[in-house]
């Protein structure tokens, strides 16, 4: 499993759990950080359509309810209720602890170690890349499609200029040092 978004300013943590077969090969799997948007975008259907794999969304509100580690565990817990077959056992790119039914191991850089957890940063990226683009034409003056909710100069002018919408995360330390942003959080 994987996750993305736990940086981000707006939107949701998305994660992924994916089973990979052990004879499957997809030529250019690798961490999802280190592919150009076009080899994700082509390695998602084929991890789609060979992989048995779930996707779970903690949304931006969930996040500021929850706090971010919780946040995350409930995205896991909702990729693996989708999991299309049974797993018996999770490798969790990261170092966090969560606490699951079913065995479990936390790798750091896992995504760079093991393939099943490079196909899952590779679905929690593009899902997550596609809803941001999605929400940006509901939410114009933002420019989600191109830095995703990530805290870029871009977006801190927007927020400036326009101030926080819906999927902003209003307990994000970055938005409330966020001197005009100070009045809209109170």
């Amino acid at each position: 499993m994987d996750e993305v978004g736990r940086g981000s300013w707006a939107g949701p943590v998305v994660a992924a759990a994916v089973i990979l077969p052990k004879k499957l090969r997809l030529p250019g799997l690798d961490d999802s950080k280190k592919l150009t948007v076009q080899q994700r975008e082509l390695l998602f259907p084929k991890i789609c359509s060979t992989c048995p794999h779930g996707i779970g969304v903690a949304s931006a509100e969930e996040v500021d309810e929850k706090g971010l580690l919780q946040a995350t565990f409930l995205a896991f817990s909702r990729a693996l209720v989708q999991l299309e077959a049974p797993a018996d056992h999770i490798y969790i790119d990261g170092r966090d602890a969560f606490h699951f039914s079913l065995p479990h191991t936390s790798v750091i850089r896992g995504d760079g170690i093991y393939r099943c957890i490079a196909a899952a940063s590779i679905l929690a990226k593009v899902t997550r890349d596609r809803l941001m683009v999605e929400w940006a034409s509901r939410f114009p003056l933002y420019g989600f499609e191109f830095h995703k909710g990530y805290g870029t100069a871009r977006h801190q002018r927007a927020l400036q200029e326009h101030g926080p919408c819906d999927l902003h995360r209003k307990t994000y330390k970055p938005l409330q040092n966020l001197k005009c942003l100070q009045e809209s959080f109170l």
